[in-house]
């Protein structure tokens, strides 16, 4: 994928991102985050980095526990709706926004933890990219802090095999249809997702687009062996929202803890 395509991936899906996934329970997310918090002695955290932050689903959750949080994304339009909401919630003061590359910003200042939720990271699809994403991340966080992201993981994609598959959002008057064709490229731990979105009001279609999305699955070696190589140590590897068990073929999406050495 182009620099200039990556840059188009999300442009127009950002205005029906919320739609297709308003049955996320990013509350549940949260209150995961926070348990690692708690159980890596993190519970008095004051500030953290949401890196690919989107329309601000954790963001904004973490900012009314307490949070202050800076939010970075690439994508013009989903910052935009991540400060609406935000404004809505009369959070402005807790959320910072920020468009930039993850793989490439400068902030000048540190934090406690850093997040890469919702499996972000494997939009990084090359060696290159996840390595300069990770060490972006760790050059903003403080010795000892958190690195917390999740990720689709090798042995559940080799495993389940990604499947074609429909979401509908939306009611009689207004219906999202979104069309998933997965194409998997097991030389480069790569599913290439083709989405065709199709927008309805009534049985009248408004508009209709097709975006395709890179995204890189990983095994535990490879994952530790970049989290070393960028200056963090593997801590916890865990089903995503599920800190007490080990990672399976079943587990598609896997959280990884990693603190800063």
């Amino acid at each position: 994928m182009t620099e200039k395509s990556k840059l188009r991936v999300f442009e127009a899906y950002a205005n029906v991102y919320d739609a297709l996934y308003r049955d996320k329970d990013y509350t549940l997310e949260c209150d995961f985050l926070e348990s690692i918090f708690r159980h890596f002695g993190m519970a008095h955290t004051e500030n953290i980095l949401d890196l690919g932050c989107g329309t601000g689903g954790h963001a904004i959750i973490l900012a009314e526990r307490g949070y202050q949080v800076l939010g970075v994304d690439r994508s013009a339009k989903m910052l935009a709706i991540a400060q609406q909401k935000a404004a809505a919630a009369e959070l402005s003061d807790r959320v910072q926004l920020v468009e930039a590359d993850i793989q490439d910003y400068r902030l000048n200042r540190t934090f406690d933890i850093v997040i890469c939720m919702f499996a972000v990271l494997g939009y990084q699809t090359s060696n290159a990219e996840v390595f300069a994403t990770l060490k972006s991340a760790r050059q903003h966080v403080r010795a000892g802090g958190l690195f917390i992201c999740d990720f689709w993981y090798g042995p559940a994609v080799l495993s389940q095999r990604p499947a074609e598959r429909v979401m509908h959002a939306g009611d009689d008057r207004e219906r999202v249809i979104r069309l998933v064709k997965p194409e998997i490229d097991t030389q480069h731990n790569v599913v290439k997702v083709h989405y065709d979105v199709l927008c309805l009001q009534g049985e009248r279609l408004v508009e209709e687009f097709q975006e395709s999305h890179a995204m890189r699955y990983f095994f535990k070696p490879e994952i530790e062996f970049f989290m070393n190589q960028a200056g963090f140590r593997l801590v916890h590897l865990c089903p995503f929202a599920d800190f007490e068990n080990r990672p399976s073929e079943a587990s598609w999406n896997v959280a990884a803890v990693s603190q800063a050495a």
